[in-house]
């Protein structure tokens, strides 16, 4: 049973979903239901483009009363089990209005299986459930035919190397219940497989999608599942460059791979008005939007290489191993949705990486409009996907002033390591030992520290591998 304190849908939005009615995309399911009637719906909007089931309403979309919420969640849960293969979505939530409170459930776009219930094959037609038609059945059998490679279970992986606390965060980010078993919890997630060893004794083993998202080492299994950022001084490769390796679950270079962005970007002062107005180089919600594609929709199973991120003076580049899946193409990109990891996707929108129905490509192209740049450009090559922002072509009516620090602020030591930092562009603790060999290993740790505090450094890495860049 997996619970869930509250819903982020607006309540205007929620009633205007329950006052235009059922339609392809929206279903109304009494508290009544049965599992089996939650199950044929699901399939039906999974094997078609989506939407949002409300549970808890009349077939007019008013909620009922004296309602048990929580039991609705869990028959969701249930439900989704009784589909072949079992259908993985983000967990369902509690949605409150002025009306009363429902149950909502979404199923995402493009889930990259062919879904039956009792040997069915359904789809959704305004507001009804119906069966697949033949030629309908083999064109989904043609669409979604090169899925399948996150939820294998790894072999040589055991529940041991899961990072137990990254996995009561995230139980406790979905409040699941205090007596679920996280194993069972993670297996309806599509991160732990369920296999029998030679005695029938039941094994619980981690997927790719499991060790992906909550391993202490991913990367000790699968070894490509990395990014790699670099900056480079002007608009073309060279030898003048930044370089960060992003390892870790999918969440964390997530986090690192923003950092690496937001720290080497430009930043602009523009007049609006009579105000002055703080520009990034690129927006920020398209810079996550960008990031997070690329790790949750890559071809996990291709070796040899992982996702890229290189930042030019005009440019970044986001490229991604695994060209478009399914029956998605660039010129139907925009409007079609496929998920090549589904388990990843539901994780990743659990943790609020990625929003509900994931519109992510239209709301791309809006931001970066409305920022005065050029639309995204979207590529796919031989092996793989790039995405190419392109940073405005004009100067700023006013360039940001360089910082000025008092001595009252920094001491000596930091204000040397700060004109370090501006002439190579990071500075490590061994670079910092350099310029005062005769402060002790504490003392530059404080210093960079303080900096930190302050807000005018970033930390990259961890150990060994650490080194600061200006914020």
């Amino acid at each position: 049973m997996i619970r869930r304190r509250f819903a982020a849908i607006p309540e205007q939005e929620l009633l205007s979903y329950l006052t235009n009615g059922q339609n392809d995309h929206v279903a109304f399911l009494p508290s009544n239901v049965k599992h089996d009637a939650i199950a044929e719906t699901l399939a039906a909007m999974a094997n078609a483009n989506g939407g949002l089931v409300f549970l808890g309403v009349t077939a007019k979309g008013v909620p009922q009363k004296s309602v048990d919420l929580d039991a609705l969640r869990e028959a969701v849960v249930e439900a989704g089990l009784l589909t072949d293969p079992p259908l993985i979505l983000p967990t369902p939530q509690r949605a409150a209005c002025s009306a009363g409170e429902v149950v909502l459930v979404q199923v995402p776009p493009g889930l990259p299986h062919l879904y039956s219930l009792q040997g069915r094959y359904l789809t959704r037609t305004a507001s009804q459930n119906r069966p697949l038609t033949t030629p309908e059945l083999r064109r989904l059998l043609l669409d979604r035919g090169d899925a399948g490679y996150e939820s294998q279970a790894v072999a040589e992986a055991a529940l041991t190397d899961l990072d137990q606390p990254q996995v009561e965060r995230y139980l406790h980010r979905i409040a699941a219940a205090p007596d679920d078993e996280p194993v069972a919890v993670l297996a309806t997630r599509g991160c732990v497989a369920k296999t029998f060893g030679p005695d029938f004794t039941p094994i619980f083993t981690p997927t790719v999608a499991g060790l992906l998202l909550f391993a202490r080492e991913p990367q000790r299994f699968l070894r490509n599942a990395e990014l790699i950022c670099v900056r480079y001084a002007g608009s073309t490769m060279s030898d003048e460059f930044v370089r960060q390796d992003v390892s870790g679950t999918l969440a964390e270079q997530v986090r690192v791979t923003e950092a690496f962005v937001v720290s080497n970007m430009r930043r602009d002062m523009r007049i609006a008005g009579i105000q002055r107005e703080e520009t990034t180089q690129y927006p920020l919600p398209v810079v996550r939007e960008a990031i997070v594609n690329a790790i949750a929709h890559r071809d996990y199973s291709i070796r040899g290489e992982g996702i890229r991120l290189l930042m030019f003076s005009d440019r970044m580049e986001i490229y991604s191993p695994g060209r478009l899946p399914g029956h998605v193409t660039l010129e139907n990109l925009k409007d079609e949705r496929y998920s090549r990891n589904e388990a990843i996707v539901a994780v990743l929108s659990d943790l609020g990486y990625i929003e509900r129905l994931g519109y992510g490509i239209d709301r791309m192209m809006v931001t970066m409009a409305q920022a005065g740049l050029p639309e995204p450009v979207f590529e796919e090559t031989t092996a793989g996907f790039r995405v190419v922002l392109y940073a405005t072509s004009e100067e700023p009516v006013t360039a940001a002033p360089e910082p000025q620090f008092s001595p009252g602020f920094l001491n000596e030591r930091q204000e040397r390591a700060l004109a370090h930092l501006q002439t190579h562009g990071r500075i490590t603790n061994s670079d910092y030992q350099a310029l005062y060999a005769e402060v002790s290993g504490e003392t530059i740790r404080r210093d960079l520290a303080d900096m930190v505090e302050k807000n005018l450094l970033i930390r990259i890495g961890s150990k060994r591998a650490t080194y600061y860049i200006l914020k």
